[in-house]
């Protein structure tokens, strides 16, 4: 559920970014896939992190 989040994070902060800084449709594409990945990856290891202290 975490990575999930995060990748919707990830997605709306690179669309935001891309359409801040001026960039057509497949600047924003682009931005928002490379945000939900890092999104991903970082609530994989924000999920990993919480299952260890259980």
């Amino acid at each position: 559920m975490i990575v999930l989040l995060g990748m919707v994070a990830g997605i709306g902060w690179g669309y935001a970014s891309a359409r801040k800084q001026g960039g057509n449709t497949k600047d924003k594409a682009q931005y928002a896939a490379v945000g939900g990945i890092i999104g991903g990856l970082v609530g994989l290891f924000v999920t990993i992190g919480v299952e260890k202290m259980l």
